[in-house]
């Protein structure tokens, strides 16, 4: 049997067994939407609140300064349209990319 050696880690990378079992509740059993009302729900949204508040304390961050999304482009894209929007307030009108951008960014 031929072994993989994954060399794409920046993309995405394996999941380490202790977060996968973690989080396997929220997959299986507590999988309601954190902004609903029902209890399903409230319980997600509750550890949604814990998980951001855990974080903010490891990086001396406010839990309102913690935003989870859903992958790399994403992320990409919100922090490119936060910064737009906020320096066209001033006046800035316009970001410079270069071909070699990820597709993400650059489209």
């Amino acid at each position: 049997m031929n072994k993989i050696v994954y060399v794409d880690n920046a993309a995405t990378t394996a999941v380490k067994p202790s977060v996968l079992e973690s989080m396997l509740p929220f997959y299986k059993e507590i999988y309601g939407n954190p902004s609903s009302i029902y209890s399903m729900g409230r319980v997600a949204k509750k550890a949604v609140t814990e998980a951001r508040e855990k974080i903010a304390k490891c990086i001396d961050a406010e839990p309102d300064e913690i935003f989870f999304t859903s992958g790399g482009s994403e992320s990409d894209n919100w922090a490119i349209k936060g910064i737009a929007r906020n320096l066209a307030k001033v006046g800035k009108n316009h970001i410079i990319t270069s071909k070699i951008e990820h597709h993400s960014v650059f489209h």
